[in-house]
């Protein structure tokens, strides 16, 4: 069995690759409106006068529609192509919050009307992007070394997001700040629909099927686990704001967040720079049951410093689970549908983190910030639970995970085109 990666090389062979670093980066851009979107919008409503009741209402309209409008407009990724639904759908989303920046909060119909729009035209550049990895880069071993820079690119724009958004604040206004980051937003999606790999891409031909890529049982089994280490992430940005308040220091929040993602960040490095042999979905099982332990110790809340440590290593192994997980989506994606399963697994994803905020809130209110880490540590126990009870439809993949079949590349010629599964 080929293994996931090769020792030489590394992430610079990935980003020299024609085309990469292009797709790369206009795809961290492009996604820069959802990212920081739920702190854009708390800012932009406290600007305003709004409450926090209401800058809460407007991200959770947010948060619903993108996880309705992901796997579809993946779907529809999967059957036109990428540019006649990337662009279009990110031109609508930042329209949305360009009319929200215009109009304010004073009529809420339309301020919750554009937050949705905003979120349901959000274009799925990420699971675009890891569709378009074996046409760019050719051989396995590199496509799984991408889907880990790719989880490692996620955790740096999650960290500079925040401070561009911030800057942007202090330079202008929240609306103003609202404005750039969207415009931003189209540009990245722009820069990415116009290369070459992008325009050139086409799915494999589709079984015709109302469930789409929801029709393969691995892929469902991976989601269910999927569903629960978002929940464990959620929960802890919430239980993390409450150990801020009993310290009595607020900034601590922003140091524990920041250490997450740093944690997140070495992990991702750490796992790319070496080869990984063997069925990733077995590989994925010891990855879940690695970030469940390491986030039993959050429950001892130490002292900020020793919090900050414990806060790095729980995010270790988050980026090579996310790496991972890529891969096996890949494998058991139905032909045809390899947009849109990566597009559910962001919805997923997305869905427990939200679920994992509502559900840590009470129990810190309840028992305490310990109560509210304890969440975090039992969501990642029951995804591994999950892992483990669907070993068998796991174990049995759609196609084995080699390179899509694509057509060769010459100096003129076609780009190529991602099939995704081979033909056998």
């Amino acid at each position: 069995m080929a293994t996931e990666a090769t020792a030489h090389g590394g992430y610079l062979d990935i980003l020299r690759a024609p085309h990469a670093a292009r797709l790369l980066t206009g795809t961290l851009v492009g996604r820069l409106p959802n990212g920081v979107g739920p702190i854009a919008l708390t800012l932009f409503v406290r600007d305003q006068g709004g409450s926090y009741t209401l800058a809460g209402g407007l991200i959770a309209a947010y948060g619903v529609a993108t996880a309705i409008g992901q796997p579809l407009l993946g779907r529809a990724v999967d059957l036109k192509g990428q540019p006649r639904v990337q662009l279009p759908a990110a031109v609508l989303s930042a329209l949305g919050m360009v009319l929200l920046a215009l109009t304010g909060i004073d009529h809420l119909a339309v301020a919750y009307a554009a937050v949705v729009v905003a979120g349901l035209f959000t274009p799925p550049l990420e699971g675009g992007l890891r569709a378009l990895w074996p046409s760019v880069l050719g051989r396995e071993d590199r496509v799984h070394r991408a889907y880990a820079l790719d989880a490692v690119a996620q955790e740096v724009m999650f960290t500079v997001g925040p401070l561009l958004l911030t800057l942007l604040v202090s330079l202008w206004s929240p609306a103003a700040a609202l404005l750039v980051i969207n415009v931003l937003g189209v540009l990245g999606a722009l820069a990415v629909v116009l290369s070459e790999p992008s325009r050139a891409w086409r799915s494999a031909p589709r079984e015709a099927h109302w469930l789409g890529a929801l029709r393969s049982p691995g892929l469902l089994a991976l989601l269910g686990s999927f569903f629960f280490v978002g929940l464990a992430l959620g929960s802890i940005t919430v239980a993390a704001l409450s150990y801020a308040d009993d310290v009595g220091t607020p900034s601590v929040y922003g140091w524990l967040m920041a250490a997450l993602g740093l944690g997140a960040l070495l992990g991702g490095v750490a796992y790319g720079a070496r080869p990984w042999a063997g069925a990733p979905e077995k590989r994925l099982r010891i990855l879940v049951l690695l970030l469940a332990v390491c986030y039993l110790p959050l429950t001892l809340t130490p002292g900020p410093v020793a919090m900050t440590g414990l806060s790095v290593l729980s995010g270790v192994f988050l980026a090579p689970v996310l790496a991972c997980a890529f891969i096996v989506v890949d494998r058991h994606a139905p032909t045809g549908t390899v947009t849109e399963a990566f597009s559910w697994l962001v919805t997923t994803f997305g869905v427990g983190s939200a679920l994992g905020s509502a559900v840590a809130g009470p129990a810190v209110e309840l028992a305490g910030t310990v109560a509210g880490f304890a969440v975090a540590g039992a969501g990642g126990l029951v995804a591994l639970l999950v892992l483990l009870a669907t070993g068998r439809v796991l174990g049995a993949p759609v196609a084995p995970a080699e390179p899509a079949a694509r057509h060769a590349v010459s100096a003129g010629g076609p780009t190529p085109v991602h099939t995704e599964k081979n033909t056998h």
